[in-house]
């Protein structure tokens, strides 16, 4: 048997272009495709299969929705995960695809090489490879679009010369990411921030002009930051992510069109859908407001920033994870109660919140009761406010007359 690669398998158009080369410049007599299902749609998983077969590959198909759903999306939930706007569906899922390769690669007799479709541009570079490294170290990564510098264009040319079935043309150029968490689309005429997205880039989010004109409430029940039931119906993870998906979408909500910071500092413009997600961190943070302190709101939201940002570079195993990890996990000890919002041309409100760990007391809070808080207590509290402010603002005056 000649030189063995295992390839990060996707079945678009950058991993589909990967294989041919990996044949004809670099030497690779036997090309393993490991294609990863994290909610994609059927047709692409199966596409997948079929572009590996007919291209010669030792293809897996692993199924691993599940595991995303629990591991992943759950978490990132918890951590009210979101980077610049972008709840983080593309980043979290990459080191669950590059670990599930590398079990695959661990079965095999033999391995020389790991590959993948990542250009020299984007994120998934440093995410992918972080995690092949991290479990494998000793095999080397190829990563042939970075290292020819290929353009989109050039690797249509490329697949047509050689026969390779690929969905891309020049027309129509969108590159799609797509998983349980969210959808992205870039590339093409998108690349121009001033060029307003068409209707047909979108798959899961109705537009909010034609969404139903009468608004809909669900009310969602979390256990330990964790949403564990629809409208008081107990789901799964999954289950349930793949359903607020789909009902929120029809509603409109989950749109994103924002000006994206890339790890290497690229400013790039990029539109996702994200209607589950929208949904559970808008529910999750609006429980946390209700049971956590105002100081723990302040360093939860602190914590939270720092976690996105390292799931946004694929550091799933960092010990700085890990330790905010434990922060996070602790507050959510008492993040249990329900949420109900109202869904509506693409918004999602939170229109009510209930918890046994509420920190909010009606009688406390009413200006129309004065057994439970006597506001006469207050005046002390009051003249001593600001007082090192006031004694700056009066030296100031002082020194500048």
């Amino acid at each position: 048997m000649g030189k063995t690669v295992v390839l990060v398998y996707s079945g678009g158009l950058d991993t589909t272009v990967c294989i041919p080369l990996l044949r004809e410049e670099y030497g690779f007599e036997h090309v393993v495709t490991v294609t990863v299902d994290v909610g994609q749609p059927r047709e692409d998983i199966t596409d997948a299969g079929e572009r590996a077969k007919i291209l010669g590959t030792e293809h897996y198909a692993v199924d691993a929705r599940a595991e995303f759903a629990r591991d992943y999306c759950v978490p990132a939930v918890r951590a009210n995960a979101d980077y610049q706007g972008y709840p983080l569906s593309t980043a979290i899922a990459r080191p669950l695809i590059a670990s599930k390769a590398v079990e695959i690669a661990q079965r095999l007799r033999r391995v020389d090489a790991f590959a993948h479709g990542c250009t020299g541009k984007g994120n998934d570079q440093f995410r992918i490879e972080f995690m092949l490294r991290t479990l494998m170290p000793n095999v080397p990564i190829i990563a042939p679009m970075r290292e020819r510098n290929m353009t989109r264009s050039e690797e249509i040319e490329y697949a047509r010369a050689r026969g390779v079935p690929i969905h891309q043309s020049s027309e129509k150029i969108w590159s799609i990411d797509e998983n349980l968490w969210g959808r992205s689309i870039e590339g093409g005429r998108l690349e121009d921030p001033n060029y307003a997205p068409p209707e047909e880039i979108f798959q899961w989010t109705q537009s909010p002009l034609s969404a139903p004109d009468t608004p809909h409430i669900l009310t969602l029940t979390f256990e330990n930051g964790i949403p564990v039931a629809l409208d008081g119906q107990p789901m799964e993870p999954f289950a349930l992510i793949q359903h607020l998906n789909e009902l929120a979408g029809q509603h409109g909500v989950g749109r994103i069109d924002m000006i994206e910071d890339r790890m290497i500092g690229l400013k790039v413009r990029e539109n996702y859908e994200c209607p589950a997600a929208t949904v559970l961190i808008t529910a999750h943070r609006a429980l946390e407001a209700l049971v956590c302190a105002r100081d723990e709101l302040r360093f939860k939201a602190q914590a939270d920033r720092a976690w996105a940002e390292l799931a946004y570079a694929g550091l799933w195993v960092d010990p700085f994870k890990e330790s905010l990890e434990a922060f996070i996990n602790k507050v959510q000890e008492r993040v249990a109660g329900t949420v109900t919002l109202r869904l509506f041309k693409g918004s999602a409100v939170v229109i009510g919140r209930q918890s046994d760990w509420a920190l909010y007391d009606e009688s406390l809070a009413s200006f129309d009761d004065k057994t439970a808080f006597d506001q006469s207590e207050m005046s002390g509290a009051v003249k001593a406010h600001g007082m090192p402010a006031r004694l700056y603002y009066q030296l100031k005056r002082k020194h500048s007359s």
